[in-house]
């Protein structure tokens, strides 16, 4: 029997730093079968561009918040982890996560064989990383590191569903969903994902960040219990 898909609520930004609806959609990730949510850690250099940084900075992982966050997902025991997206992000995250996420746009730097800064100290934890890729990792040395785990994902907000190309997705352990059709992820799991992350999203009326490439609480679990059916089927 193959082993269950690890899927992940991408809370990201969503939460919008308020910590009750954090733990709501802790508990809803759960209740709908998830393995695991995430978060995200960025600076205010990181996002000094953006019309609403203050708002953002409110739901970005930093020293004022993981404490709260850790204690709101023991207490729910869901595994909870992050996006650190500059280097001393990881020294924060150090104590409290057993996994890392790297985003596609910092994960280009492993497909060129570089090592960046946040690379180097993200893989010095000797913790499990995951990396979102556009394109196959098969070519990069470090494609046969234990550690690393890697995910395909088309960087656009949302992608299409022709914007989608599973050709080389046995190239890769998972997927990352940018799409807002259910048949994405779905697609991905019934042709052998092992990792699925799936934005999640309190409330689709409402003006979350990245509520365009986000399921409710109603899809997520429809998605998930469709994902679990198909297990059974070829397991």
């Amino acid at each position: 029997m193959q082993d269950m898909i690890f899927i992940i609520a991408e809370i990201g930004v969503n939460w919008d730093g308020d910590f009750d609806l954090a733990k709501e959609m802790m508990t809803k990730a759960k209740e709908a079968g998830c393995d695991a949510v995430k978060f995200q850690a960025f600076n205010e250099e990181i996002v000094k561009e953006h019309p609403e940084r203050s708002r953002l900075m409110k739901s970005a992982i930093s020293n004022g918040n993981i404490e709260t966050i850790d204690r709101i997902a023991r207490s729910i025991e869901i595994e909870w982890f992050c996006t650190p997206m500059y280097t001393k992000a990881v020294d924060i995250l150090d104590p409290y996560v057993h996994r890392f996420k790297i985003r596609e746009k910092d994960g280009q730097s492993l497909l060129k064989n570089e090592n960046s800064d946040l690379i180097e100290r993200v893989l010095k934890t000797n913790k499990e990383v995951i990396v979102s890729s556009a394109s196959s990792p098969k070519n990069s040395d470090y494609y046969k590191n234990s550690d690393i785990k890697w995910l395909y994902c088309v960087p656009k907000y949302p992608c299409a569903l022709n914007d989608l190309n599973f050709r080389d997705i046995k190239d890769f352990d998972g997927y990352s969903n940018h799409c807002p059709s259910i048949v994405a992820p779905l697609a991905a799991a019934i042709l052998g994902t092992k990792i699925l992350e799936i934005h999640a999203t309190s409330n689709k009326s409402k003006n979350f960040f990245d509520n365009n490439v986000s399921f409710d609480y109603a899809e997520l679990m429809t998605l998930i219990k469709l994902i679990r059916d198909s297990e059974k089927i070829v397991s």
